[in-house]
């Protein structure tokens, strides 16, 4: 592909919502919960930055990336879980690239992954969830299956220099 035409491709658009809330009295165990909370119910991404707040006090920034239909039912649920009193939220536009989902077949069976266009060419990623699943299904090291998830991925992306 030529520069000029890379400069001109249009990647997709879509929104997506941020909900942001700061916790400076929860515990640990507590943040975890509600992450596995967050995430069963249709969050896209939960994550938890370090910060200071008034007074020097430590403390986490919250935030959730979910869809606007979801906006809600995750509230409720920061709400109801956290000491929160409040949640900030925004809606972000974003530029993502074309995905399929597909499956890669390994030395230790099929694992699911994202091949995402890139101008002319694929990137492939394999699943976490699809790896961890593997390892514990045949007993195996992380490590080995996501290799062997790498050198599959290996294999098919060459084939496109072919």
């Amino acid at each position: 592909m030529k520069e000029k035409d890379r400069k001109e491709e249009v990647f997709l658009q879509d929104e997506i919502v941020r909900l942001e809330t700061n916790l400076d009295d929860c515990s640990g165990e507590c943040l975890g919960y509600v992450m596995e909370r967050l995430l069963d119910a249709g969050a896209r991404d939960v994550f938890y930055t370090p910060v200071f707040m008034k007074k020097n006090r430590p403390a986490y920034l919250l935030t959730v990336l979910c869809k606007e239909e979801d906006r809600h039912r995750l509230e409720e649920i920061i709400f109801t879980e956290t000491t929160s009193i409040g949640i900030r939220r925004e809606t972000l536009k974003r530029s993502i690239l074309p995905r399929e989902a597909i499956t890669v077949e390994t030395i230790f069976g099929p694992i699911p992954a994202k091949k995402c266009r890139i101008g002319d060419h694929y990137r492939i990623y394999p699943e976490y969830e699809g790896i961890r699943a593997l390892c514990l299904e045949k007993d195996l090291p992380y490590q080995d299956v996501l290799q062997a998830a790498k050198a599959a991925i290996h294999d098919i992306t060459m084939k496109e220099y072919e």
